[in-house]
This record gives C-alpha cells, sequence and structure tokens, in this order.
C-alpha cells in the first residue's frame, strides 16, 4: 500500500461509521504530522446530507511523550467548542483504537492569500478575531474536556509545559539540542508574572488553519496542541502564522481583539511566547536520535513532502533566533556569509533538473503530486546552493567555534560538541552561544534563499501601531 491508499481497515470503518460505502478518499496536500482525505460516501453521513467528509489520520500511533493530542482527545475539544457555538468541524465518528477522526467537510478555503481583494481580506481576518476573542471568553472550566486535564494558573500550566519540551526534547542517550536547552532554561527563568484569566489557547492559531468562504470563517480547524494558559500564548501563536500566510495589518487586527475578548495586548508576553511557540515546534515528537533515511532500493515510498519539511523547519529555526534575539536585546545582525566556492561540473544539472520539473509539474491531475514536485524543486534548489556554499559556510562556523573554544575543533561535529558542553558548563556564555547560533542559523537561512522564496524575508510582524 502507497502512502497515497488508506489501508481497507479504516475504509471498512469509515463505512460501517457512514452506514454507506466508500466511493472515493482523496488524500490532500499538507495536513502537518496527521494525513487529510475528502472521502466521498454514497448516502449522507454528513449532517448537511452531501456525503462529503473529511478525514484525519495518523498511519502510526503518535509517541507518549510528543506534544501533540490524541485526535480522540481532538474529537473531545470540537465536541466541546461546537457545543459553546465556536465555528468547527462536527464530529463523526472516532475510530476506537487507530489514530482516525471522521468529520464533516466543511466548505470553504484554506490559504488566507490566495483572497484576491483587499476588502474581502479584512472582511475574513476580522471574522476570525470575532471566532478567537470567542474562544478566548469562554471559561475552560466549563468545557469538559477531560483529555486537557485540570485548568490551572498560566504560570504553572506554562511551567508544565517547559517541562515537557525537556523531556520531549532528550534523547535516549540522554543528550539534548543546546538550542532547545538554552530555550527552555530562558523560558523557565522569565515565566511572565501574569495572574489574570485562563483560556483555552488554540495553538498554532491563524491563517492556514482555519477556512473560509464569502467573506466569512467557515471552521477554526487543528486544535491539535490546545491547552490551556495565557491569551497572549495564542496571540503569539498568530503572529507565527502570520509571518506563514500574511494576514492584513495584523495591529489593526489584535486592535480588534482587545476590544472583543476583554484581553488587553502585552507584547512583553507575546514575545516570551514567541520563543516558546518555536521551542515547541522544535520539540513536537520525541528527540529519538537519528532519523533513518529512506530506503534506497525502491521498496518504499515517501510519506510527506521533504521539501516542504526542509524549508519551514529552517524557517522556524530562524524566527527562533530572531524571537530570542529580540527577547535577549542582543542586537545580533546578519553574519558574514558564505561566498560560492569554484563551480562544479554538475553544477549545471540542477538547472536542467528544475526546467523539467516546471515542464511536468502542469501535466500532473493529482493535488498532492502536484505540491510534492514544488517540494522537490525546493530540494533542488537548497542542493545547488549547499554544493556551491556549503563547504565556505563550514569553514566559517569552525572559525566561530574556534574563537569560543580557544581552539580549531577537528571537525566541525566535535566542534559543535565541544561548544554545546562548554556552554552547559559554563565556560561559554548563553549570551556568546547565542550568538554563535545565531551566526550558523543565518547562514544556514542564507543556502535556503532560493528554496523559500517569498519567506526567506519575512519575520515577525508588529504587534501594535505607531503611537
Amino acid at each position: 500500500m502507497s502512502a497515497l491508499e488508506l489501508p481497507a481497515k479504516i475504509l471498512e470503518w469509515i463505512e460501517k461509521a457512514a452506514g454507506s460505502p466508500v466511493l472515493k478518499a482523496d488524500r490532500i496536500p499538507g495536513g502537518g504530522t496527521r494525513q487529510g482525505w475528502l472521502v466521498d460516501v454514497a448516502a449522507a453521513a454528513a449532517g448537511d446530507g452531501s456525503g462529503k467528509l473529511f478525514l484525519r489520520y495518523s498511519p502510526e500511533r503518535l509517541p507518549d511523550r510528543g506534544a501533540f493530542h490524541r485526535l480522540a482527545t481532538e474529537a473531545e475539544v470540537l465536541r466541546a467548542l461546537r457545543g459553546a457555538g465556536v465555528a468547527v468541524p462536527a464530529v463523526c465518528a472516532v475510530h476506537p483504537v487507530e489514530e482516525a477522526v471522521l468529520l464533516e467537510r466543511v466548505p470553504g478555503e484554506t490559504w488566507f492569500y490566495r483572497i484576491r481583494d483587499p476588502d474581502e481580506q479584512v472582511r475574513v481576518a476580522q471574522d476570525f478575531i470575532r471566532s478567537l476573542a470567542k474562544v478566548h471568553r469562554l471559561d475552560p472550566a466549563d468545557l469538559g474536556v477531560p483529555g486537557l486535564g485540570p485548568v490551572r494558573s498560566a504560570r504553572e500550566h506554562a511551567l508544565e509545559r517547559i517541562a515537557e519540551i525537556r523531556r520531549r526534547g532528550t534523547a535516549p542517550d540522554g543528550s539534548i539540542d543546546p538550542l532547545v536547552r538554552l530555550s527552555a532554561d530562558w523560558l523557565e527563568s522569565h515565566v511572565p508574572d501574569y495572574d489574570g484569566p485562563v483560556v483555552l489557547v488554540q495553538g498554532d492559531t491563524g491563517p492556514g488553519n482555519f477556512l473560509y468562504q464569502d467573506g466569512r470563517v467557515t471552521a477554526v480547524l487543528d486544535w491539535e496542541l490546545c491547552h490551556f494558559g495565557d491569551p497572549m500564548d495564542d496571540i503569539a501563536w498568530l503572529s507565527l502564522r502570520t509571518v506563514q500566510d500574511t494576514f492584513t495589518h495584523l495591529p489593526d487586527r489584535l486592535a480588534e481583539y482587545e476590544k472583543l475578548s476583554g484581553h488587553a495586548i502585552d507584547v512583553d508576553r507575546v514575545r516570551y511566547y514567541r520563543v516558546f511557540a518555536e521551542t515547541t515546534m522544535a520539540t513536537l515528537t520525541p528527540n529519538e536520535g537519528a532519523r533513518a533515511p529512506a530506503a534506497e532500493d525502491g521498496s518504499g515510498g515517501a510519506d510527506k513532502d521533504v521539501g516542504n519539511h526542509l524549508l519551514y523547519a529552517q524557517l522556524h529555526r530562524r524566527l527562533w533566533l530572531e524571537a530570542l534575539n529580540a527577547v535577549m536585546g542582543l542586537g545580533l545582525k546578519k553574519p558574514v556569509m558564505p561566498e560560492p566556492v569554484d563551480s562544479s561540473d554538475w553544477q549545471p544539472l540542477y538547472g536542467d533538473v528544475l526546467a523539467m520539473l516546471r515542464t511536468i509539474t502542469p501535466r500532473m491531475g493529482d493535488a498532492l503530486a502536484v505540491q510534492w514536485s514544488k517540494g522537490i524543486a525546493r530540494l533542488v534548489r537548497y542542493l545547488r546552493e549547499l554544493d556551491a556554499c556549503g563547504r565556505a559556510g563550514n569553514e566559517l562556523e569552525r572559525s566561530d567555534i574556534a574563537s569560543l573554544l580557544g581552539f580549531t575543533p577537528l571537525s566541525l561535529p566535535a566542534g559543535r560538541d565541544a561548544l554545546a558542553r562548554a556552554n552547559a558548563a559554563g565556560r561559554v556564555s548563553d549570551v556568546d552561544f547565542t550568538r554563535y547560533l545565531w551566526n550558523r542559523v543565518m547562514r544556514d537561512d542564507h543556502l535556503m534563499r532560493h528554496a523559500s522564496g517569498a519567506l526567506h524575508s519575512r519575520t515577525w510582524p508588529p504587534l501594535t501601531n505607531p503611537s
């Protein structure tokens, strides 16, 4: 079975839940950790009588230490929110064993940038803000979602989640990504002194995670990271989503949010939760050590868009360092970037591959295939830059490491390990270590610039209008 086909056991469950045979099941692009499938059944299983359903599905069970809720818990949240009048999809069925939930298929478009009319953009954005404010006005204690645990103070919830980040970020051998460790330490020592109302935080909220049609939001999607906490936590997530898919003028929307929700925008708390959001993004799944490469013998197919994953992983790492730079007040600037070395004989082949992709992509009829072909193009553009400038970038990093350690490491991996140990032991300050990480990530971002396209120049948006 390929990644583009549903297992027979899932199809059988859908037919039993719908009381009708499945006519068609098409996987859609995106979906992050969960696959999304458009499912058509012969008779009316959906509430509108259309027989059109939506399946959220994970072929593998989520790790126990992962950041995501199980789909059964997410279904509890959807039912509670729908009962409170929030625009979310209706839950049709929850698989008793597998990670699968069958939802009504709500009409609407996902990508905000596809709205061409500026006035319609504002109308949709304002409607989303109304929805977010409505969620933040709910008393979380009244929602009745056992899977989210008891409601405590915002500080207690933050500290609990920092501890979870440390657990997820620690590999079986006890090692932890030095940026995760540094960031978790900073978060723990700077938890905001906030004792106001605790809300249901969606997490990862904003454009791309809601559907819209005819100038209004039809459904808010993806509650897999929801938790109780500070309302500014969600504002940080919204500002993050705004980098990925521009969302009108954010300060105007946040001014509307203040009036509708009763929660004043606290810029310092939002900046804190920006660091929190990116540290969470870096530790969504447990650190299990090195990832096994895909089989090279043709025995297995891809299960995700690797090019898209690489692009967004780099974007989030850059935004993470930019958020730390802001809250730590370091004033870091772009470092010296690597220059291309002598061109290799095979450099022209990268352009040939890209030209071939531009030719075949318009001839593809499957949306997932089209999306993944774009991911392949991103990989080729990145590999072309890595081939041209990667070695020069490595030498710049070795020089940075040597200046902090006092000696030149035998290899780059050895130097990185030695520098991380020196920082953990206090021999290299957090400020100097953050500066080193900044230089490294910004150079990586430079190599990704052609693959990233418009995302390369985007950064955290302002939160308030100039006074």
